[in-house]
């Protein structure tokens, strides 16, 4: 999204309310009082009328999302204003619910502004001027509430696609990290759900999964793409790529709770990894997830050196370097996993779609056939 396409779909958002009537039902069974709030609204707002709670709620279920504001009667046949309300309040919590009634009674009251979640009660006989006020009010609440939701869906957009841009500067940079990366967030988010994890924790584990290599857009080409075993000096300048990823995600300040992910992913159980040979659960979870999930798919990947080792074969690896290289319940449950994770390398597509926070922000064309080894 380029940015004049975000300024024109938030002078949408922000517009909204100037751009368009927002629509409010009126419920009163008594005939005269309905007439009366009609002609204290029509022309300001799109009017939908019913006559008891029950013919109210069959309007809401066909025109709810549209609806913005009810103004309803208390006393009603077949079903009350406040019954109605708390139907309301359960299939269409955005909508704004302002109560006429002609019983003072505070615990009533407060029963109802907390079972129905009101905005408002108004004594009757109503003051039509004291009505409109807090008719605007209701409208504005939900304008704001509306507005907001767009707005930072709007930003939230904007982020992941950021998030994938700085992603694709990398993969573009080196064959084998095409797609790479998307992969080791596929298997990281498998067994980030398997760990029930909350939705906001993997949300972040999908991004970190996302940018662990990020530090390697500063690695020599030479180096990042050679087509051979490094040398010792190679290696060690290779080794900065964890360091230089944490201070790249640092500076983007809705990232600085990931900066510590991306530094530990090549730090081992047993204390013998990288930059700063973290020894068991000083390495934050997110950090030993991910570990597994770029080894295995480093293993299973066709490298510059090597062709793609088997499925079987980097489960065997896996395996046999836990408690040493790998926390041994992680890869315990990895192995658990295995064919889960095998499926998921060979449909990775389907799959993503499945874990993803990220949603329709991910090009899935950029997953490498290296996937596909046997």
């Amino acid at each position: 999204m380029s940015s004049c396409d975000l300024r024109e779909s938030l002078d949408v958002v922000l517009n909204l309310t100037q751009e368009e009537k927002q629509t409010v039902l009126i419920v009163d069974d008594e005939e005269n009082n309905l007439q009366l709030l009609r002609r204290t609204f029509r022309g300001k707002y799109n009017l939908l009328m019913a006559h008891n709670g029950k013919e109210a709620l069959d309007v809401v279920r066909e025109h709810g999302d549209k609806i913005a504001l009810i103004v309803s009667d208390q006393k009603m046949p077949v079903m009350e204003g406040t019954e109605f309300f708390k139907h309301v309040r359960e299939s269409n919590p955005q909508i704004v619910k302002i109560l006429l009634t002609g019983h003072v009674g505070t615990d009533i009251l407060v029963s109802a502004i907390n079972d129905c979640d009101l905005f408002q009660y108004i004594l009757k006989p109503f003051d039509p001027e004291e009505l409109k006020i807090a008719v605007e009010n209701g409208i504005s609440k939900f304008s704001m509430a509306t507005n907001n939701k767009l707005f930072y869906k709007e930003l939230r957009e904007l982020f992941y696609k950021t998030i994938r841009a700085i992603s694709n500067a990398l993969e573009t940079k080196d064959s084998y990290t095409n797609g790479h990366s998307l992969r080791v967030t596929l298997y990281s988010m498998i067994l980030a759900k398997e760990l029930n994890l909350s939705d906001s924790f993997m949300e972040d584990i999908e991004i970190a999964g996302l940018l662990h290599d990020i530090g390697k857009v500063a690695m020599p080409k030479n180096i990042l793409c050679k087509n051979g075993k490094l040398t010792d000096e190679e290696f060690l300048v290779m080794k900065a790529h964890p360091v230089r990823g944490e201070k790249i995600v640092l500076n983007i300040k809705k990232l600085q709770l990931i900066s510590e992910w991306v530094k530990s992913h090549h730090e081992k159980w047993d204390g013998r990894g990288y930059p700063d040979g973290l020894k068991g659960t000083e390495i934050p979870l997110p950090g030993r997830i991910i570990a597994l999930a770029d080894t295995y798919d480093a293993m299973t990947s066709t490298r510059p050196y090597r062709t793609a080792l088997s499925h079987e074969v980097a489960i065997s690896e896996i395996k046999r370097c836990a408690g040493t290289q790998f926390d041994p319940e992680l890869a315990e449950l990895f192995v658990k996993l295995s064919d889960k994770i095998d499926a998921a390398r060979k449909n990775p597509e389907e799959y993503y779609k499945m874990y993803s926070f990220l949603g329709k922000n991910i090009d899935f064309k950029i997953f490498s056939e290296a996937t596909q080894a046997s």
